[in-house]
């Protein structure tokens, strides 16, 4: 699949429309369907209103990218990973019907899991963007039964544009007409965007700081919409980022119908892996200990300084950073606010990635930003080195998605 067009990226939609013809439309005949967009806290907010619904005892499709270390992990069916044999049987299907026109390998699995969600039946699909939003494969839907926009800042410049305002404006097209969208925090320039375009599609919004809002009082979670207020555990996925995706995701929620019980499942129950994540068992664990071993999969600069935050907010122990990156990221922007917390950081070129940064250039770049630096070979070895001179630190592998799922393959090993 991935022979069958030169460029990874290439935003378009023509290839998907023509596939999507060729196997019957399956974009038509889903389940109501929840499409989240946004820079960084889809997935997370997405897990959260998986959990929210599945507490009620509906069934919901989930798709989302990239995986980290099986592509079942992209596909869910009323719940559960996708089969092998299911998976296998709609790539074949899509592979077949394609043919040997162009399309690339993320259009093409994306048919696929479109395809794959007709054959289960499913109360809801969750449909995650892979990138930017307007031209992304997953915006085929006509008639969502609700978008969701979490907050917008820069990423991936050479494809969505070199300002807020442009990179919001790509996010904004999974806006229909007359569809209401959930909002998360944004940026002035950011949120103006968004509301031009929902203005100029009658699509009614609900706005974090307009329509609910969400804080944090003596350790709970409080949020507040028109329909009361909500006196709730903070969200078991850590960090302060995730009050705010967590608001997102009761306000859908909500809007949805769902009661106080889903809305507590929503902060309690979802499981996001990679995301300031501690590991408790593996090889790797075992390597590391007496060691923390935690893993995040962020990876552009508001992924840093929410990382940053989330460290802040942990016990008192010293931090030593395990990174990788790829070269499309700014590393500088990431690592910045990463400095003023952590002890170190031990470069990796990530292993099998033809796009990822050396080691030494990675290091480098560290040391620019005040944070004392070094390589090594394996992520083995830096554990080792790491934990040989502080025993009890917290050490946290991060930078990149495809050097947690790098992590997590090592560590179930």
């Amino acid at each position: 699949m991935m022979a069958l067009h030169p460029k990874v990226i290439d935003l378009t939609l023509d290839r998907v429309w023509r596939l999507l013809a060729a196997i019957g439309n399956p974009q038509d005949r889903l389940p109501p369907v929840i499409h989240v967009a946004g820079t960084n806290g889809k997935g997370s907010t997405q897990a959260m209103i998986r959990a929210g619904l599945e507490q009620g005892g509906s069934k919901v499709h989930a798709y989302t990218s990239p995986h980290l270390a099986r592509f079942h992990e992209r596909i869910r069916l009323a719940g559960d990973l996708i089969a092998e044999d299911a998976l296998t049987d709609v790539l074949d299907r899509c592979y077949h019907a394609n043919g040997t026109d162009p399309i690339t390998y993320f259009e093409i699995t994306t048919a696929a899991a479109l395809l794959a969600f007709t054959g289960m039946p499913a109360d809801y699909t969750l449909l995650e963007v892979g990138l930017g939003g307007r031209l992304d494969a997953t915006n085929v839907i006509a008639q969502p039964a609700l978008t969701i926009i979490t907050p917008v800042d820069l990423d991936h410049q050479s494809y969505l544009g070199d300002t807020l305002a442009a990179i919001a404006g790509e996010k904004a097209g999974i806006i229909k007409r007359g569809v209401p969208c959930v909002v998360g925090p944004q940026h002035p320039e950011s949120m103006d965007v968004i509301e031009g375009v929902a203005a100029r599609l009658g699509a009614p919004l609900l706005a974090y700081g307009q329509h609910w809002h969400v804080s944090v009082e003596r350790d709970r979670l409080i949020y507040q919409d028109e329909h009361g207020l909500l006196d709730l555990p903070l969200p078991n996925l850590p960090g302060p980022h995730q009050v705010t995706n967590a608001g997102a995701a009761i306000a859908a929620l909500r809007y949805l119908g769902r009661d106080d019980a889903a809305c507590e499942a929503a902060v309690t129950r979802a499981y996001w892996p990679a995301r300031m994540e501690k590991l408790t068992k593996g090889a790797l664990v075992d390597l590391a200990a007496p060691a923390e071993l935690w893993l995040d999969g962020g990876h552009n600069p508001a992924a840093g300084a929410a990382l940053a935050a989330t460290l802040r907010a942990q016990s008192a122990r010293p931090t030593h950073l395990i990174c990788g990156m790829l070269n499309t990221k700014d590393i500088a922007g990431y690592l910045r606010p990463l400095a003023d917390v952590s002890e170190s950081l031990t470069a990796l070129s990530i292993p099998g990635e033809a796009a990822t940064i050396p080691a030494d250039e990675t290091a480098r770049i560290a040391a620019d930003v005040g944070l004392p630096a070094s390589t090594a070979a394996s992520v083995q070895d830096a554990i080792i080195a790491i934990r040989n001179v502080t025993p009890q630190a917290r050490i946290l592998i991060c930078g990149s998605l495809y050097l947690a799922g790098h992590v997590i393959r090592e560590n179930n090993q």
